[in-house]
């Protein structure tokens, strides 16, 4: 009896600790984030994805050297010179290039399908993104600087060095999920991979490419981010242009303050991704979070540059609408930009480059059909040109309101197969 009662003790023990170690791998738990391997991983990506936008953008303010000079010394008049209003062709040619960010954006989405657990993912996801604007605040401030002290061929040389590096740190430092990887603390490994469990099968997904096709709530991201690629990539294009057509002021102060709004984006950027998971942990709706984003981070971008030409505005105004509605537009990175996560896990590289690869027309479309209005009616252009622009957003927005979704479609499940 009394050896019974020795071990019956111990076996309840052993029956306790097994269920605890069966509810921790139930439960995940938080591990801290400072210095973790999975937002080393994100502040990897925001550097790439900053030589990505910035190689863009120092494109299209080299190509009036290129055009215009075969001196490698060409000099700039200041920090910047922009393409001219009336060269839409040529703004249309540097564009052209500039598809092929959707594809490198798209690779990036197979990251988070496998690093990002659901209730940091959009921190993590905004931190990558927002490099891009990163990118376009230090070519546009010192793309001019560099091409005015050692002539344009060195922005390039610069600009491609820092992607080479950023290469080596991706080849060295990224690895396609955390079972891979071969420093990552083995608690940070479980918290990734326990929270991960009910979204991601370990089977060979399907491709269902017809359901996509049909699917609204696809199509809705495909939409709103066209509509937010057209306000972006305006503002890239013609905030100069504008500045200086408007205020005549002289093209190096030009430069600086057309930088200006693209860092106040990259802070803003930054802050929406953690109000996003906040809102979650407040026990907001997915797609309630989802939409107010994309909400904010169009809808008062575009409101602000329609309403600038009908107002008598001193410069201070125009720089603050400008700014705002510019600063504002990285909202969507915690929206539309990582929807495709919340609906198809599974397929969410695919959608995402897609998406991208799609919004990315309008960096063509834009700069052409701006530059057309722009030449074609020189006392009205501006405001044709931010009608047009708030038309396109908001329709975009409209159809994600109504049809955007957050919950996994039934095409995205993982299909289980049962035998009678």
């Amino acid at each position: 009896m009394a050896a019974v009662m020795e071990m019956n003790p111990t076996a309840g023990k052993s029956n306790c600790s097994q269920e605890m170690q069966v509810d921790k791998k139930l439960i995940p738990r938080k591990v801290p984030s400072l210095g973790s391997t999975r937002y080393v991983i994100a502040f990897i990506t925001h550097l790439c994805n900053f030589t990505l936008k910035a190689q863009g953008v120092i494109m299209n303010i080299t190509m009036v050297a290129m055009v215009n000079s075969t001196d490698h010394w060409f000099q700039f008049n200041g920090s910047t010179e922009m393409l001219p209003v009336d060269s839409f062709d040529s703004q249309n040619n540097v564009s052209k290039s500039r598809p092929a960010e959707g594809s490198g954006l798209g690779g990036q989405c197979a990251l988070w399908e496998k690093w990002g657990p659901p209730q940091e993912r959009s921190r993590l996801c905004t931190i990558a993104l927002s490099g891009l604007m990163l990118g376009v605040f230090i070519a546009i401030l010192l793309g001019g600087v560099i091409s005015q002290a050692f002539g344009w061929p060195f922005v390039f040389y610069i600009f491609g060095g820092i992607g080479c590096i950023c290469c080596l740190l991706w080849c060295f430092l990224v690895y396609d999920d955390p079972t891979s990887h071969p420093w990552i603390n083995i608690t940070e490994k479980e918290y990734i991979i326990s929270s991960l469990a009910q979204q991601v099968g370990s089977s060979k997904p399907s491709f269902p490419i017809k359901a996509m096709v049909r699917s609204l709530p696809v199509w809705s991201i495909f939409l709103c981010c066209f509509s937010n690629n057209w306000l972006i990539n305006t503002l890239v294009a013609y905030m100069p242009t504008y500045i200086s057509s408007v205020f005549n002021i002289n093209i190096r102060d030009n430069g600086f303050l057309s930088a200006l709004p693209f860092i106040v984006s990259w802070g803003i950027g930054l802050l929406g991704g953690q109000l996003a998971d906040f809102l979650l942990t407040k026990n907001v709706r997915l797609v309630t979070v989802r939409k107010i984003a994309t909400v904010l981070g169009n809808l008062p971008s575009a409101v602000l540059l329609v309403v600038l030409p009908y107002l008598n505005s001193t410069y201070i105004t125009t720089m603050t609408f400008l700014t705002l509605s510019c600063g504002l537009i990285p909202l969507c990175q915690s929206g539309i930009y990582i929807n495709a996560l919340d609906i198809a896990p599974r397929h969410s590289s695919f959608l995402m480059g897609a998406s991208r690869g799609f919004a990315q027309t309008a960096a063509i479309l834009a700069p052409t059909v701006c530059g057309f209005l722009l030449s074609q009616d020189a006392e009205f252009g501006w405001r044709n040109v931010f009608l047009l622009l708030f038309a396109i957003n908001l329709s975009g927005l409209t159809f994600y309101l109504i049809f955007g979704e957050a919950d996994i479609q039934d095409w995205a499940k993982e299909r289980k197969l049962t035998r009678l």
